[in-house]
């Protein structure tokens, strides 16, 4: 042992207990680094479930929620101000993320209904998921939270590509109890299970296991939690009251009394405990050595519903028009932050547009591993746009659920509410919230955007080319 070390040892154990303490930790940091060198990096999808986009403060400075893990990862990483879902509804919104393509073309483009479409065979089995596509390159794949995609033998999660699963096959479960329409609706493979406790922690907790286990082979994590999604009076039993479910310490970040009825009160409890769930995650990846082997990725599934006479304008979508289930900015762009240290700066902002379709082709990258062949896939490379300053790939981004349609081009962005109506068309540059309809304006504009949107319907139903979008 050095002298100088063994005096501090015996005259100063205080000092010497800190600056072995600190050794460690930048031993730590310089070993993480170097395996980040060697392997593939591990892969981290996060998704909430109809979150707002100006509901975190990181997004919007003058929001009331704590999320201070959100901005640590904002702060660590970078935020995506452009980033969208294909669909604003849960169902088809996963189906886009793990097939990389358009609702059109993977062909699930209704929210699956109760118990009999939640527990059929939803996503069609010829369709090829991001787990499928990246075993073949030796990553471990594991799926913790909301499926929505179809729970009929052959569809489960660990018959689509996952080695674990622990979640729930539905659209939205009871927070404590984990019943979906009267059916308890919680299961660790394809196995129903017990396990008690709060969903949001049970999938944050499931997910730490996953990544200990599998901490020496590259991993892919996708965790997509059920919160905040609004309380549903199906999945209460009788008398129960429907109302939004957080433990006790969420409210008593606020100082609020865990027996309020206050909708607003309760809706901001549960985004802070889903908050304290990534901050959970995020801790477990320093103190398991993988933060700079990890690219990870959070955005919501589609907008905050905005949904009249439901309660459900405690969240917000500020400064964007209207929210999930629409066409409007509020329902198809998300609140999105991107983190990998020494590849993504940290604290920017990207404006360029992009969406989840990327990310499939984000992840053969990461992973070295072979697209889907002979698929027609709607994501290109975001990777570029995230570690330096190169513009989207993307010429256009098309839109569509139900009876609404739109389309963005560049600033411009084209919408309607129904086939039967007219056009609208925006300048998002200068109107984000789509206010004024520029149609009468700028035909010519309109009719360039209105044709990029018939070439995309055109092309919508394809399966198979080679040409990039």
């Amino acid at each position: 042992m050095p002298p100088c070390l063994r005096c501090l040892i015996h005259c100063r154990r205080p000092i010497a207990a800190a600056a072995i303490a600190f050794l460690t930790v930048v031993g730590a940091i310089i070993f993480d680094q170097a395996n980040a060198a060697d392997t593939p990096p591990n892969i981290l999808i996060i998704t909430a479930d109809n979150l707002g986009y100006g509901d975190l403060p990181c997004f919007r400075s003058d929001s009331p929620i704590k999320a201070p893990n959100f901005d640590r990862l904002a702060r660590d990483g970078a935020m995506l101000t452009d980033f969208y879902t294909p669909s604003s509804t849960c169902t088809v919104s996963r189906a886009c993320l793990l097939t990389g393509r358009i609702p059109q073309r993977h062909g699930l483009q209704i929210q699956l209904p109760g118990l009999e479409g939640n527990y059929g065979p939803g996503l069609r089995s010829s369709e090829i998921l991001i787990p499928q596509m990246l075993k073949p390159a030796g990553y471990a794949t594991g799926c913790f939270g909301k499926w929505n995609i179809g729970f009929a033998p052959g569809s489960r999660p660990t018959e689509r590509g996952f080695d674990d699963f622990f979640g729930h096959a539905s659209g939205n479960i009871d927070y404590y109890s984990h019943i979906y329409n009267g059916k308890h609706d919680l299961f660790d493979g394809i196995k129903e299970t017990h396990t008690e406790g709060y969903s949001t922690d049970l999938f944050a907790d499931a997910a730490i296991r996953f990544i200990r286990r599998n901490r020496e082979r590259p991993w892919f994590c996708y965790l997509p939690f059920n919160a905040p999604h609004f309380p549903n009076a199906r999945n209460k039993a009788p008398g129960q009251e429907a109302i939004w479910q957080a433990p006790d310490e969420a409210f008593a970040a606020y100082g609020y009394d865990p027996a309020t009825r206050d909708p607003q009160q309760r809706y901001r409890a549960v985004v802070t405990a889903l908050d304290a769930a990534l901050g959970r995650m995020l801790d477990a990846l320093d103190n398991l050595q993988q933060t700079h082997r990890t690219f990870v990725f959070f955005y919501s599934d589609n907008g905050a519903f905005m949904l009249k006479d439901r309660g459900l304008e405690v969240a917000s979508n500020a400064p964007l028009r209207d929210g999930g289930v629409t066409c409007w900015e509020g329902g198809i762009r998300v609140a999105a932050i991107a983190r990998w240290p020494g590849h993504i700066a940290t604290g920017r902002v990207i404006r360029e547009p992009l969406w989840s379709p990327d990310l499939m082709i984000a992840c053969a990258k990461l992973a070295n591993a072979s697209l889907p062949p002979n698929h027609r896939l709607d994501g290109l490379d975001p990777l570029p746009v995230l570690t330096s300053e190169t513009a989207s790939p993307h010429r256009s981004l098309f839109f569509t659920y139900g009876r609404h349609a739109a389309l963005r081009f560049g600033d411009w962005k084209i919408v309607r509410e129904r086939p039967a109506t007219p056009w609208q068309l925006f300048n998002l540059k200068n109107d984000l919230a789509e206010t004024t309809d520029l149609a009468a304006q700028h035909p010519e504009q309109l009719a360039r955007l209105v044709s990029e949107f018939n070439r995309w319907s055109a092309s919508a139903t394809q399966q198979t080319t080679t040409e990039p979008r």
